[in-house]
């Protein structure tokens, strides 16, 4: 943990810096990985799934008899659980359809836009060193309700050649239409390319490690469409003398073990805050099983004390977080003026990982400063917005003009002819 006192802006950016990522050796390893995928289809698949989680595969799909009865076998308070998150996150992303929009522009002339779905998606769901199954929730659920017509997940086996059943149920919750034991960049390059078990689709989702992360990106740039760029998890967390050292501490805990390349920041006007946060890390992270991963990622935590919280408001907005809480008096006042972040957390009985679970939000957030310009996962995510025009006789006689000079303007005159020619029409039929 490094401590940084009223920082100069001029440092910021320095200070601010995340993790470095191995960006060339990571796409080193994959880009053969989705070549493979993408020339042998679910063979590849087998040998990947020897090589990386030392399984062989009778079927790359998960079958009917797998997923049968499976809530009977799942502790009934964990189903419980699930089962109100999921009412939570549908309650929260049904209310962001919106209604088909027709504006009237120019008398005459009718401007439509409607949501059409994505047609067929992909949602990576990790299940490595934990099976995320609360992001079958975030995924799924929006997928259904913006009315995607087909829903797989990719999710990798254990050592036995099974997905775990916390996924399975999630899944089967949520209505998703196949379920592939497949995990890292191979998943990536099936969703991407299509294979014998695994169609092709027109969009992926989800988080993953920087494997998956680059995969994504690669398959980006090669014409399938992704949800948003995407690193290690991170949280920022603003706070003053009215926050809680215990609370702060387990919100940075609940970030840092994610994995050795997250990384946690806080920004207070109090030093006295800091130390007795740190005292707090110490204490709370003996008890964690995952302390050796967050031993290592606080070595990329960052703790600054600044004069006030208006420095605070602007230290986190040139960050941009994935997750920003906000622990003060005047939380709500300050999180009017956040302008980047993936979610925000206001005041001190909002923990980030109410959002991870069941608040209603969604998980799916830009992390590595995406959220300077990129939204996190939601209904709008699934769907297309389609554009619609229509033009009477009389609105072409009010506008068409107007489009002829501009067309001149712009020397195009095909674009010019095609209103000339129907304006002449209207003239020779009265």
């Amino acid at each position: 943990m490094k401590i940084i006192k009223n920082p100069d802006k001029k440092e910021w950016p320095k200070l601010l810096k995340r993790p470095a990522i191995k960006e060339k050796e990571i796409r080193r390893i994959v880009k053969p990985i989705l070549k493979k995928v993408k020339e042998k289809g679910d063979k590849a698949l087998r040998l990947f799934a020897f090589e990386y989680d030392h399984v062989e595969l009778d079927n790359i799909l998960v079958s009917p008899s797998e997923i049968e009865d499976i809530d009977k076998n799942i502790d009934k308070d964990i189903r419980g659980a699930i089962k109100k998150a999921y009412d939570n996150i549908k309650k929260f992303h049904e209310a962001q359809l919106t209604e088909l929009l027709e504006v009237e522009t120019t008398q005459g002339v009718i401007c439509k836009r409607k949501n059409v779905p994505v047609e067929r998606v992909g949602l990576y769901v990790p299940g490595g060193s934990a099976p995320l199954f609360s992001t079958v929730l975030m995924l799924a659920i929006p997928a259904k309700i913006a009315g995607c017509k087909e829903i797989i997940i990719c999710t990798p086996p254990d050592r036995n050649g099974k997905v775990h059943p916390l996924i399975l149920y999630a899944a089967s919750l949520t209505g998703v239409d196949k379920i592939a034991k497949v995990g890292g960049a191979q998943a990536i390059g099936a969703l991407a390319y299509g294979t014998e078990s695994i169609p092709k689709v027109d969009k992926i989702y989800g988080p993953g490690n920087q494997y998956v992360t680059a995969a994504k990106q690669i398959v980006n740039q090669k014409g399938t469409a992704i949800d948003m760029p995407a690193g290690p998890s991170e949280v920022a967390v603003i706070a003053d003398h009215s926050a809680y050292p215990q609370f702060i501490a387990s919100d940075l805990l609940s970030q840092a073990e994610h994995g050795i390349d997250s990384q946690v920041i806080l920004i207070t006007t109090d030093e006295d805050l800091i130390k007795k946060v740190i005292k707090e890390i110490k204490v709370l992270s003996e008890e964690l099983p995952r302390k050796h991963i967050i031993e290592k990622s606080l070595l990329n935590s960052r703790f600054f004390l600044v004069e006030d919280l208006d420095v605070a408001v602007e230290l986190s907005n040139a960050y941009a977080p994935e997750h920003l809480i906000i622990s003060t008096e005047n939380c709500d006042v300050l999180a009017e003026r956040i302008i980047n972040a993936g979610s925000v957390f206001l005041g001190n009985y909002t923990p980030e990982s109410a959002g991870d679970y069941a608040s209603g939000t969604n998980h799916t957030l830009p992390t590595y400063g995406h959220a300077r310009s990129h939204s996190g996962v939601s209904v709008d995510s699934f769907v297309k917005k389609i554009t619609f025009q229509k033009i009477s006789k009389k609105g072409l006689k009010n506008l068409g003009p107007v489009i002829e000079l501009m067309a001149k303007k712009e020397e195009l005159e095909a674009h010019k002819l095609a209103v000339s020619i129907r304006l002449k029409n209207l003239r020779s039929n009265g």
